[in-house]
């Protein structure tokens, strides 16, 4: 490095000095040894005066100056330029610097790929904590409920209480003031129904409960057993009894569904047999098929189907070993058969409004609702020309074909649910309301309507789905993440 040094040293003194610089060697007068430097001028052609030459020894003054300022510089330069070759040198002769390098990008991966994963972890404990936060919201809110329901009771229990006093009080001042001889008779008669006891109590309570009318006979639902043919003809609703719970959705996609038994199965599936599907989220396409109550209320399926498309709310009916159901986002309704998987037939509902359009009062996309009854497949849906009112249609199960359709003057977003029996199409006045009713009826057969007030008790304060089975004469609905049903009775002019 020290001849580097030396060889740029010379040629930079060179430069500045000039090829034809000469150094002589001599005597003086006194026999001294003078060394002369003899540089010809790069600018002057001849000496100058002797005036002038004081000058240009400034003039070439201010030159070396320049030029030594320069060699600084460069020496600086070559200076940095040195320790770079030397830290390369350095490098270079390191031993295994390749294996090195490649260890520390192994290293470096493995590093990138665990930030990764954590980022991964942080984002399912971010959708966990989001999930959890609705599942409290739900919970706080059907805490409320509960806490309205349990005053409701309260409050009933209270004058349930001054109800029974009142008749108690009235009954002792009518034996008070009977005749004599006509008390003992009339003490042993109250004693037979003695309002102490609960029998009274719950008899009293049947018959203002069932206020029919006598122009009515009744057909009486599967748990009350007639004789006759009166146990299998139809007739319209005079009577809905107390919800009986299935089941509870386990996670928070089941606030809304459908649940289901077909009332006319085809091998394998039986009566027995009850379909599940969880309604809430943006792809729906899971239905859990369970073989009898007994799994279906302990939470085993037997299989879960895939539908090769998206469901759209909770409007699904199962009709002999095919599920009905329509297309998210779309007017469109399709048949899926059970038992191989497949859609066999699809077709849309002319002119009817989806996805918002005209839902019923508790919202959730139920613009086109599916149901079954002793007289086969119906959908009840609306249009733009009927400006909201039900539209009602007969399809053909194997085809989905509108047979037969009937406008009615009822409107959709006022009503919370709606379901059908022996041809008449019933509505429901609230789907949150612990004491709804069912608030009106469409006759097909006569095409008239006419409002009613038959108790619908929504008993957990959420019903998004209310459809009826005709073989086992009774209503299917799912209630605020529980799976209910409800015994009716039936008569008949």
């Amino acid at each position: 490095m020290l001849v580097v040094w030396l060889l740029l040293s010379v040629g930079l003194a060179r430069a500045a000095l000039g090829s034809t610089a000469h150094l002589r060697r001599a005597n003086d007068r006194n026999s001294r040894c003078i060394y002369s430097f003899v540089v010809p001028s790069p600018n002057e052609a001849s000496c100058p005066e002797p005036g002038q030459a004081t000058s240009a020894m400034w003039e070439l003054q201010r030159e070396s100056n320049a030029q030594r300022s320069e060699l600084e510089s460069a020496k600086a330069r070559l200076s940095l330029l040195e320790n770079l070759v030397t830290q390369l040198h350095v490098a270079l002769g390191a031993g295994g610097s390749s294996a090195s390098t490649v260890e520390l990008q192994r290293e470096l991966d493995r590093l990138r790929m665990e930030r990764a994963q954590q980022e991964s972890q942080v984002s399912r404990l971010e959708a966990a904590y989001s999930t959890l936060g609705q599942e409290k919201s739900f919970l706080e809110e059907e805490n409320r409920r509960l806490e309205q329901e349990k005053a409701e009771l309260g409050r009933r229990l209270e004058s349930s209480t001054q109800e029974i006093a009142r008749l108690r009080a009235s009954q002792r001042h009518q034996v008070s003031e009977a005749p004599a001889q006509d008390s003992q008779q009339g003490s042993q008669e109250v004693s037979k129904w003695d309002l102490e006891s609960f029998d009274y109590q719950e008899l009293k309570s049947e018959l203002t409960e069932v206020p029919a009318s006598r122009d009515f006979e009744e057909h009486p639902s599967p748990s009350h057993p007639a004789t006759g043919d009166t146990a299998t003809g139809c007739g319209q609703l005079v009577w809905v009894g107390e919800p009986v719970t299935f089941r509870r959705a386990e996670t928070i996609a089941g606030k809304y569904g459908v649940w289901m038994r077909d009332p006319e199965p085809v091998p394998p599936y039986t009566r027995k047999t009850t379909w599940r599907v969880d309604a809430i989220g943006t792809d729906i396409r899971q239905v859990f098929e369970y073989d009898d109550s007994d799994q279906f209320m302990k939470g085993y399926p037997s299989k879960v189907h895939i539908l090769p498309w998206s469901m759209e709310s909770t409007g699904a009916v199962v009709y002999r070993g095919s599920l009905y159901f329509q297309r998210r986002k779309s007017r469109m309704v399709a048949k899926y058969d059970l038992k191989t998987e497949t859609i066999t037939v699809q077709k849309d509902i002319p002119s009817a409004g989806y996805h918002g359009q005209f839902p019923y009062s508790w919202g959730g996309y139920t613009d086109i609702d599916l149901a079954v009854d002793e007289m086969g497949l119906w959908v009840t849906y609306s249009t733009d020309k009927a400006k909201g009112a039900i539209i009602l249609s007969k399809l053909d199960p194997e085809t989905l074909e509108v047979e037969q359709t009937w406008k009615t003057n009822i409107r959709r977003q006022a009503v919370a649910n709606s379901f059908m029996i022996c041809g008449t199409l019933y509505t429901i006045s609230s789907y949150s309301a612990p004491d709804a009713t069912v608030n009106f009826s469409y006759h097909t057969a006569t095409n008239t309507s006419e409002p009613l007030s038959i108790r619908f008790e929504n008993r957990y304060g959420y019903s998004s789905m209310v459809d009826y089975n005709p073989t086992e004469r009774k209503l299917f609905a799912w209630d605020n993440f529980n799976m209910v049903t409800y015994d009716i009775r039936l008569s008949r002019i």
